[in-house]
């Protein structure tokens, strides 16, 4: 059996690449800052409490995950809602982007494994002609080089720069995902926000209708009046233009209901020419929703969630930017086989191999890395920042509307109170005008009353719906921090 004794040179070169082995294997120290989630400002209770008769939630306590929208009980919301994370095309945007983000990771993974490559050739090269040691003269002649390379390379993660960077890219697919999720709550409560005006709006219509319907009973009245020479021509003008102008306004309410409509169609992807919404008119109100403590607020919002995961990103670009201080360790090995003659290609004999390290370091840059590295920095801050303001105005979005609702609510009582009154006060003018014993004016002027008061408490009603869906949303709609993926989640995923 033939063996192989190595040189000298040979020994030293497999000694260096072993060292440059263990110190891949080792992995070095990651220089740079750990990552450690800053603090956000967070009151211990809502300024805003809820309207009368909700409670406030238990700690682990939420809105229920997924379809919340069905707590309003309306099974052409429900039915409207399902359509858009399958159509709706900025949802699906999100979703490609997330796809995207997926793929960085591995891209950046992959830096953590060696690298190998061939270049398999024949090449046809002519040799000229040379003067043997015996003094014979060799013509030139035309060789044939058979060569099968194969190159392998490593960069050693020795100062964990490698390392921050597929850390960097799995917080980035998080900070994706959460957009996504963000992405779906947006649109899901829009659509909602859009259905519940479109039928505040068949609320307005409705009693436009009823309303017209009665002008035009009180000028009937007021003409036969007129016949009967106890009522002027003036009453029947001002009745016919009361009238009139009802019906002007009703006509008008059709621009904003077709808007609407069109709307939540291009919510959930389809033209506007193929979704027609039956009229209905509002009759429930907005139901409870569960509030929980401000602190729970940051791990309940998507947008949070992704601002956090830039922060974290953000971090292990200035572990980067810190480890171009040091030298890089470069492995490499190549191997093959070299042969002039096809026969003796693949033979031990036409095997080729060489290994190396090499360690590169910049002396001077000009203050290159110092810039990066304040560079980062300086980025880390703003997403720090970033991080902050969106949990402040997380908690504003969710004061606003529970004030909204609880003030909301007593204007409704109200406003109640003065439709009847104004309803009333409209009966007592009408028999008074019929008894001749006030003027029309005074019949309309109780009109003009009933009919704000009237669109005032369907308006109310109106805004009060759109108020829950804000406040839902602003909770976050049953999504909490969890459902992040997890880094064996994302690399599943990409498979």
């Amino acid at each position: 059996m033939n063996r192989q004794v190595l040189s000298g040179r040979e020994i030293r070169h497999a000694t260096l690449c072993a060292l440059a082995g263990l110190l891949a294997l080792a992995g070095g120290c990651a220089v740079g800052p750990n990552y450690h989630r800053p603090s956000a400002p967070v009151s211990q209770a809502f300024k805003e409490q809820p309207p009368e008769g909700w409670k406030q939630a238990e700690p682990n306590a939420a809105i229920p995950r997924g379809k919340w929208w069905e707590v309003y009980n309306d099974p052409q919301l429900n039915a409207l809602e399902e359509q858009v994370n399958i159509s709706n095309q900025n949802v699906l945007a999100a979703a490609a982007q997330y796809r995207e983000a997926r793929d960085a990771v591995r891209i950046a993974r992959s830096s953590l494994f060696p690298t190998a490559t061939t270049s398999p050739s024949v090449t046809e090269q002519r040799v000229v002609g040379s003067v043997t040691a015996g003094g014979a003269t060799r013509s030139a002649v035309i060789e044939t080089l058979y060569d099968l390379p194969v190159d392998v390379s490593y960069q050693a993660d020795v100062w964990g720069n490698i390392r921050r960077g597929v850390t960097a890219a799995y917080a980035n697919a998080q900070a994706s995902f959460a957009d996504l999720e963000n992405a779906r709550l947006s649109y899901h409560a829009q659509l909602a926000e859009f259905y519940f005006a479109l039928h505040g709006q068949d609320g307005d219509i409705d009693l436009l209708q009823r309303t017209v319907k009665a002008y035009e009973e009180y000028l009937k009245l007021t003409q036969d009046r007129f016949e009967l020479g106890v009522a002027s021509g003036a009453d029947v003008a001002q009745a016919k233009t009361q009238l009139d102008t009802a019906r002007a306004q009703l006509i008008d309410l059709g621009v904003q209901r077709a808007q609407f409509e069109h709307a939540i169609a291009i919510l959930i992807g389809k033209p506007p020419a193929d979704l027609t919404i039956a009229p209905m008119v509002l009759k429930i109100t907005p139901p409870a929703v569960p509030i929980a403590l401000p602190s729970a607020l940051l791990e309940r919002r998507p947008d949070i969630a992704a601002s956090e995961r830039q922060m974290a990103a953000a971090n292990e670009q200035i572990g980067i930017a810190k480890a171009a201080y040091f030298p890089s360790v470069l492995l490499s090995a190549s191997g093959g086989f070299e042969a002039t003659r096809l026969s003796q290609w693949l033979t031990a004999s036409s095997g080729v191999w060489s290994l190396g390290m090499q360690l590169a370091e910049t002396l001077f840059d000009a203050g290159k890395r110092r810039a990066q590295l304040d560079s980062a920095r300086a980025a880390y801050d703003v997403t720090v920042a970033n991080y902050r303001q969106t949990s402040l105005t997380a908690f504003q979005q969710v004061e606003d509307n529970l004030a909204a609702l609880r003030i909301l609510e007593q204007e409704a009582a109200a406003t109640d109170a003065a439709v009847t009154d104004a309803e009333q006060s409209l009966a007592i003018s009408t028999e008074q005008y019929k008894a001749g014993i006030a003027t029309y004016l005074q019949v309309i002027t109780a009109q003009t009353f009933a009919l704000q008061n009237e669109k005032s408490a369907v308006d109310i009603l109106t805004r009060r719906m759109t108020a829950s869906v804000l406040l839902i949303e602003a909770l976050g709609g049953g999504w909490d921090a969890s459902q992040l993926p997890n880094r064996s989640e994302i690399m599943a995923s990409t498979k």
